[in-house]
């Protein structure tokens, strides 16, 4: 049998792990920031680009693609090679994969401070950054697939299964949910419109999670629990009905994200019961890790990759039982829009992607630099500071979200609620998140004590990492038939480009069922004629609402409960929000968080007056508000330079503006910014302060109805004032 020598590419496998490093700090220290800031709200006060709601967008895609992503792209360059038996196809496509997806890092990491965000959870990057991500990922997955084609090895390994379902479910997902129509440079809108956008975000959304944050890393523990312990794999048959169930079901749970939201309800059921399906394939998957193990739980007790990688598979048991969980429509009322989610999602982020990372890095450095780990007792201390640090974030924000899931629906015996202000929920659960703020230190403590243990074994090692070398059999031609006792996924094993074609049809079932109903047939939301498009003033101060990042606090979301319909409306309607209110919302911004309470309608519940000083000072306005203040709204001057690209962008969408309407947008917006700023003079403090503020300002001053403040309050006083109960009753009649 014919040898071949070749040689596998560990350098590049070293660059992805320092990156990995370097962003998982970064990452988390701005997560530590933010935590403090739910503390100290004015921790960065009067710095636009330190503000909460630009930098939460920076922590999750800094440890999302930064820090996961780098971790991933590390694991699969190394473990592809070994489990195909070939160096990576193309040395370049390798290089550009790495500089480029830095680059990308860099670019999300100035523009999402500076406000430059499309506000989709997970896809807050403006569009010349989604088709950058677009061709890093084909090129890494020309690279994966070439590498594939080019192998050593017959039959593909459960990992490579799993890569090659992330490869093309990412793909589909980024391209579909990132279609946005461009306005300039840096901004565009989504060619979604409400709960149509909401839909499409949340099969994207949910996926991200599935096929980024859960799909390459079961990959990665297919390889390196197996390497670690030294141990084959429990179970072959469940790596099939794991990797083949979950790909299938996954694809279909995104709805989860949506109960008791204005989507339609066939879409919300679907959602449920594939997210309950889910569990069994998720629990499939974690115990043929832990079972791996059996046998060695020796070595687990001494060796820290085992250690934090036994932790890893247990918080992914976890987090895949509690999702389904919270899937249920039930247990769903109570939990979202609660700090709840933050735990669920935190036990998933902290411990299944974080500690494997962890425990990767710990594996790869000394076999990259062929010498041991510097110190054993430093990983240890690490392993126990980062498990307790998950324990004291967790815990808390699981108090929080019971805490406010049950004030907000107390209600006293004459029918009003118990807890009628929003900020008394608030100041109940502070305590949580100061030990949230503690468990994240002891966290990122132990991750510091990674970066100076690695340092000092790359100090220590004798040699450089170099090109390992390394001799295989070459693959000989065999026919394309099943051969005799050979198993149908035997077979398939060495069909790569066949497993492939399966593998998209099995993820694009879910998304075609899902989403082209919901975009084609009309009755899915039907239209409310006393819905009017935004004005050109209320549509700039919605992409300063956009901008400020408030949807990360806010939502704008009444789901059909008495307490919420008691707390958010006012009006003698009390009306859940309606699918047909959104038709003109691009993108949708119905959030994930009630940090502060929802938005939906709060149109005319406060005078322009108040506005203003909340913004300015949230604190004067609403007594224990964790509100930072947005002062720099009131001096900037808005740029109205893009009014009428924007209203033109919107009527490409659908939206139905009139020519008119769009050359009269400069006049429009004076108009109404004028009404605004006479409404302000109401207010003596406010003449007096701004008179001063003219005198000082000279000739540079900015008239009030020409600044930034004024068109975000035109944004918020139309909120929700569109719709009346006579309105929703002709409607009916109507439909």
């Amino acid at each position: 049998m014919e040898m071949q020598q070749f040689y596998y590419d560990n350098k590049i496998v070293k660059k992805f792990i320092y990156a990995t490093i370097l962003w998982g700090v970064v990452g988390m220290l701005v997560g530590l920031l933010l935590a403090f800031m739910f503390i100290f709200p004015n921790l960065t006060d009067g710095i636009s680009w330190l503000s909460f709601g630009r930098l939460r967008p920076l922590h999750t895609n800094a440890v999302i693609f930064a820090f996961v992503g780098n971790a991933i792209f590390a694991g699969v360059y190394y473990s592809s090679q070994r489990l195909l038996k070939t160096r990576m196809f193309s040395d370049f496509l390798s290089n550009f994969n790495f500089w480029a997806w830095q680059l990308l890092i860099v670019g999300a990491a100035i523009t999402l401070p500076l406000g430059i965000t499309t506000s989709k959870e997970y896809a807050e990057l403006e569009w010349p950054f989604d088709i950058a991500i677009a061709l890093i990922w084909v090129a890494f997955g020309v690279n994966l697939i070439g590498t594939i084609l080019k192998r050593r090895q017959r039959h593909l390994y459960v990992a490579i299964w799993f890569y090659i379902a992330t490869f093309v479910t990412v793909a589909v997902l980024h391209i579909f949910n990132s279609l946005e129509l461009p306005v300039s440079a840096l901004k565009s809108y989504s060619v979604y419109a409400g709960v149509q956008d909401a839909l499409v975000q949340w099969w994207y959304g949910h996926n991200a999670v599935a096929f980024f944050l859960t799909t390459p890393f079961l990959g990665l523990m297919y390889y390196f629990v197996p390497k670690a312990a030294n141990r084959p794999v429990y179970s072959y048959r469940l790596s099939i009905v794991h990797f083949w169930s979950l790909i299938f079901i996954y694809i279909w749970a995104g709805p989860h994200h949506l109960l008791y939201t204005a989507l339609p309800e066939w879409a919300q059921h679907l959602g449920v019961a594939f997210s309950v399906m889910l569990i069994a394939p998720s629990w499939g998957g974690m115990i043929n890790g832990l079972l791996t193990l059996r046998g060695a739980w020796d070595k687990v007790r001494t060796d820290p990759v085992l250690k934090f990688m036994v932790v890893a598979i247990t918080g992914y048991g976890m987090a895949t039982f509690e999702g389904p969980m919270l899937s249920l429509k039930n247990v769903n009322a109570i939990a979202h829009f609660t700090d709840w989610v933050i735990a669920h999602v935190h036990v998933g982020a902290l411990a299944w992607n974080g500690f494997l990372a962890f425990g990767m890095i710990y594996y790869l450095v000394p076999k990259l630099f062929k010498t041991r780990l510097y110190s054993f007792k430093l990983a240890d201390a690490h392993f126990w500071l980062g498990t307790l640090g998950i324990v004291l974030y967790a815990l808390p924000m699981y108090v929080a979200g019971f805490t406010q899931a049950s004030m907000w629906k107390q209600f006293n015996p004459d029918g009003t609620l118990v807890y009628g202000n929003f900020l008394e929920t608030v100041t109940e659960i502070m305590p949580m998140y100061w030990m949230r703020a503690i468990g994240g230190t002891l966290y990122i403590v132990g991750t510091l004590i990674l970066v100076y243990n690695v340092v000092m074994t790359i100090r220590h090692a004798d040699s450089k990492v170099e090109d390992e070398l390394a001799e295989a059999p070459a693959l000989a031609r065999v026919t394309g038939k099943r051969v005799a006792n050979e198993g149908w996924h035997t077979w398939l094993e060495r069909k790569p480009v066949l497993l492939t074609v399966y593998a998209t049809i099995a993820i694009l079932i879910g998304g075609v069922v899902q989403i082209i109903p919901t975009l084609v047939v009309e009755s899915n939301i039907p239209t409310i004629s006393s819905v009017k498009p935004y004005t050109a003033l209320e549509l700039e101060g919605r992409d300063i609402y956009i901008r400020e990042g408030c949807v990360g606090c806010h939502s704008q979301m009444i789901r059909p409960f008495r307490s919420e319909v008691e707390r958010y409306d006012l009006s003698n309607d009390k009306q859940y929000s309606k699918a047909g209110e959104y038709v003109y919302d691009h993108p949708f911004l119905w959030g994930s968080k009630r940090t502060g309470p929802d938005l939906h309608r709060l149109g005319g519940k406060y005078s322009d007056n108040w506005h203003f000083n909340h913004m300015y000072d949230p604190q004067s306005t609403s007594s224990g508000s964790i509100m930072p203040s947005y002062r720099w709204l009131i001096k900037n001057e808005l740029d109205k330079s893009m009014t009428e690209k924007k209203m033109q962008a919107m009527v490409t969408l659908g939206v139905p503006y009139t020519e008119e309407e769009i050359e009269n947008a400069q006049a429009s917006m004076l108009e109404q910014g004028t009404q605004i700023e006479n409404n302000l003079y109401s207010d003596p403090d406010f003449v007096a302060s701004y008179e001063a503020d003219k005198a000082a300002a000279g000739s540079d001053f900015v008239e009030m109805k020409n600044r930034e403040i004024v068109a975000l309050i035109a944004y918020l006083q139309r909120l929700g004032t569109d719709i009346k109960k006579s309105d929703l009753e002709n409607q009916t009649a109507q439909n």
